[in-house]
């Protein structure tokens, strides 16, 4: 942790500074975390170690709850399961999430003390709860959950105080850290990095989070690596310069970012994009050749509200066929008004792509998902990891749809953005230079004979049916900081 400095900010607390200089793809540190659990829906399928997703996880004997790759994984985690073992097999039944990581960070204090520890700069005593700042629905959730935690602490443990079992369930609350599975596609657990929460928020910010599941096979014993978070530098960054992060997601405009922040984090954010608005006229375009009237602005984007609320409605129950007539007739409302910009129609643009990708629909899908990347190149910071997963997915989808040029040319773009926000090694970066390498060949094989090219690519179609995505989901991609349901 040489690498950083704890300072005072202007109005924001203690935040971190870089002690050295950096450029774009750079670990500025990485931090293991102090306790971390799979999510309820989850601990079936992801290990509880490594938080990978496996077809066939090994269960612990004893509780029959905890789920893990292997030995390795399962020996790993005996130091962190063998009281959550214990109390599991006597309170009859495993609680939430959050419950679970509170005592995992409980069994942690008990063991080392609540100071600080090895390369934290901060101890989890001494982390923001905001527990002041609740409201009425929070604190009833609080006293829930105190109440949940007291069944299932052991009363021959050590016995804490209400205010400091209060004080770490609202730790956990706003500084609860999301954990991807090992392609970083989906959320699949929370854990507490004590440094992460030292780096502050800005909208537009100069670093971004991976989460890294580490190597614990078995079988490579020799080339362990533990999981942890990369602090990852998105650009140049001077020596004396605040590291930032941002905790939500830029594709809206300031205001509703701005709502979000204080409704989650509890604080006002001031950074520049919010101070001046910038890109908020972007997000909120309108056709500028015939520009409608602020008035049937207004209905179509309170139809688009409604549209999306449908959307997802029907996207939960797997009704996809739906899913897009919902999609085309929301787009025929916006087309004659809303700008090519414009977050509302990129939605719908990135739903109904996805969807009709996963339907075999990619000729179609292809055409909606260029529309989609061109606006979020406009919208978001060139390193975006949001961004360089859109433009795998659009990149993807134009393959598939035999527009190899179109499609390697976007697979290039994701690569390069993926290298600096998850680093060379990380699984779904390895996967996009394999379609680079394989793209490229394809495209040398384009230009040289268009006529062979489309023959060999309709004799492999016939021999296995492509399927370009996941079944889509209503699953949030992993952010940063994983809000307490």
């Amino acid at each position: 942790m040489e690498t950083v400095e704890v300072f005072d900010t202007d109005g924001k607390g203690r935040g971190l500074k870089a002690a050295k200089e950096f450029w774009a793809g750079d670990v500025i540190f990485a931090e293991r975390a102090y306790a971390a659990v799979v999510f309820d829906s989850l601990t079936h399928l992801v290990c509880h170690t490594c938080f990978k997703r496996h077809a066939k996880l090994h269960r612990c004997g004893q509780c029959k709850f905890a789920h893990y790759c292997d030995r390795t994984c399962q020996k790993d985690a005996w130091v962190n399961h063998k009281n959550e073992c214990a109390a599991i097999k006597k309170h009859g039944k495993a609680p939430n999430e959050n419950i679970r990581l509170a005592a995992r960070i409980m069994w942690r204090i008990e063991r080392e003390g609540g100071g600080l520890t090895e390369g934290c700069f901060v101890s989890i005593d001494s982390l923001q709860n905001h527990v002041e700042h609740f409201g009425e629905e929070e604190k009833k959730e609080l006293r829930l959950d105190l109440e949940s935690f007291l069944e299932f602490w052991p009363h021959d443990g050590k016995q804490f105080a209400m205010q400091y079992i209060s004080h770490i369930l609202g730790v956990i609350n706003c500084n609860g850290f999301t954990l991807s599975d090992q392609r970083g596609l989906q959320a699949v657990g929370v854990g507490i990095f004590p440094n992460l929460c030292l780096v502050n928020h800005d909208c537009w910010p100069n670093c971004t989070v991976i989460f890294n599941n580490g190597n614990h096979e078995a079988v490579r014993s020799m080339f362990h690596t533990q999981m942890r978070i990369e602090l990852r530098a998105l650009g140049k960054i001077s020596i004396g310069e605040e590291l930032t992060v941002s905790y939500v997601d830029f594709l809206n405009v300031c205001e509703d970012r701005r709502q979000q922040l204080k409704k989650q984090y509890y604080f006002d954010c001031t950074c520049e994009h919010c101070q001046k608005g910038i890109k908020d006229d972007l997000m909120l375009a309108v056709k500028e050749e015939e520009k409608p009237s602020p008035e049937v602005v207004k209905d179509v984007i309170q139809f688009s509200k409604e549209a999306i609320e449908k959307i997802d409605k029907a996207r939960s129950e797997g009704l996809y066929k739906e899913v897009v007539k919902l999609c085309r007739a929301c787009l025929e409302k916006q087309e004659p008004v809303l700008g090519d910009t414009n977050i509302y129609m990129l939605r719908i643009l990135s739903i109904l792509s996805e969807v009709l990708s996963y339907l075999q629909h990619v000729d179609e899908a292809a055409g909606y998902s260029k529309r989609m990347a061109d606006g979020y190149l406009k919208l978001y910071h060139p390193n975006n990891a949001q961004l360089g997963m859109a433009l795998m997915r659009a990149g993807v989808t134009h393959w598939h749809a035999g527009l190899i040029e179109a499609g390697h040319g976007m697979i290039c773009k994701a690569y390069a953005i993926l290298l600096v926000t998850h680093g060379p090694t990380h699984p779904i970066t390895k996967d996009l230079e394999a379609m680079r390498i394989q793209t490229e060949m394809e495209l040398r094989m384009f230009q040289q004979n268009e006529f062979m090219y489309y023959k060999m690519r309709e004799a492999a179609l016939q021999n296995q049916q492509i399927q370009v995505l996941p079944e889509p989901t209503n699953e949030i991609s992993p952010g940063i900081f994983q809000k307490k349901q």
